[in-house]
């Protein structure tokens, strides 16, 4: 038997997530703050702070849950059997083609029921 023990956040991780929001905020606020420096400089800064943010997250017991499912995710995805190509366009040929077929019989209905109903009240342009 198997026990899997989840680590409950602390206040120190929450601390660790308030930092992390604190520092990409700053980062976005520099952006506009120093406004008249280059666009590549302040992208730059703020794309760093970003990645500080990130790094500070990933430390928390939350951060460390959420990578741990990336990676899981990323495993998972290997297992996926994708489509070949040529399954893909039959696919997407046949949707379409439905798609018009639908379109069209819902338009005759519509037109049916447009005459009918003007038929049956006498008003309308049919």
């Amino acid at each position: 038997m198997e026990t899997k023990v989840e680590n409950q956040p602390t206040f120190v991780d929450t601390a660790k997530l308030v930092l992390a929001a604190v520092i990409a905020l700053v980062g976005f606020v520099a952006y506009y703050y120093f406004g008249e420096a280059s666009v590549l400089l302040r992208a730059l800064a703020v794309l760093a702070a970003a990645g500080i943010a990130a790094f500070v997250a990933l430390q928390s017991a939350q951060g460390q849950a959420l990578w741990r499912f990336v990676q899981a995710s990323r495993v998972e995805l290997r297992k996926v059997v994708w489509p070949t190509r040529d399954e893909t366009v039959k696919t997407t040929l046949t949707v379409l083609v439905l798609a018009v077929v639908g379109g069209t019989i819902f338009w005759l209905l519509d037109i049916f029921l447009l005459y009918v109903t003007s038929k049956v009240t006498g008003q309308g342009g049919l």
